[in-house]
C-alpha cells in the first residue's frame, strides 16, 4: 500500500514539474509576442501591468485606436465604471454586471498590484477606504481610474508618468490667503 502511494506521489510530482516548465515556456512566448506590439511599452509602463497581464489587457481591449471614442467608453466596456441607480432620495452605486469578465478580472489584478508600485494609486485607494468604501469597492474605483489613465496614454502615445497621472492636490491655504 505504501509503495502505491509513493508511486502516485512521484507521478504527481513529475506532472507538476512538467506543468511548471511548460508555464515558463508559455510565459516566454507571451513576452516575445507581446513585446513586438507597437503599444507594448505603453502597457508595460502602467503600474501593475507586466508582460502576461499587459498582454491579457491588450488582447481584451483590442488594438484598434478608433474602437473607443473616449475614456468613458473604454471604462464602460471594461466593467470598471460603476452603475448609479437613483430613485427619489435614494442613490445607490453598484458594480457593473454586464462586462467583459476576463478584462475586469485582469484590471482588478492590475489595481491590486499597482498599490505597491505607484504612490498615487496607493493614495487614491487609501482615500476611498477612508471614505468608508470596502476593499473591493476601492480596488474597482482604482481600476476605473487606471483604465482612464491607460486610455489617455494610448490616445497620446505616451508612457505612464506618475506625476501626470496623479497630480498633487492644489494647496487651498494659499488660495484663501490671497
Amino acid at each position: 500500500m505504501v509503495e502505491a502511494y509513493a508511486a502516485s506521489v512521484r507521478a504527481l510530482v513529475a506532472v507538476i514539474g512538467e506543468l511548471a516548465r511548460q508555464c515558463e515556456v508559455l510565459q516566454g512566448e507571451v513576452e516575445a509576442g507581446f513585446g513586438r506590439h507597437p503599444d507594448a511599452e505603453i502597457y508595460l509602463s502602467q503600474p501593475g501591468l507586466g508582460h502576461v497581464l499587459g498582454a491579457r489587457v491588450l488582447a481584451e481591449f483590442g488594438d484598434d485606436p478608433q474602437r473607443y471614442a473616449d475614456a468613458r467608453a473604454r471604462k464602460n466596456y471594461s466593467g470598471m465604471a460603476p452603475v448609479t441607480r437613483a430613485s427619489g432620495k435614494t442613490r445607490v452605486v453598484l458594480a457593473r454586471h454586464a462586462r467583459n469578465r476576463r478584462l475586469a478580472d485582469a484590471l482588478y489584478q492590475q489595481a491590486f498590484a499597482a498599490l505597491t508600485r505607484s504612490p498615487g494609486a496607493r493614495a487614491y485607494y487609501d482615500a476611498h477606504r477612508a471614505r468608508g468604501n470596502t476593499h473591493h469597492q476601492a480596488l474597482r474605483a482604482l481600476g476605473n481610474r487606471l483604465v482612464g489613465i491607460l486610455h489617455g496614454c494610448l490616445r497620446h502615445q505616451r508612457r505612464y508618468d506618475e506625476t501626470t497621472a496623479w497630480p498633487p492636490a492644489a494647496d487651498t491655504t494659499a488660495a484663501t490667503a490671497a
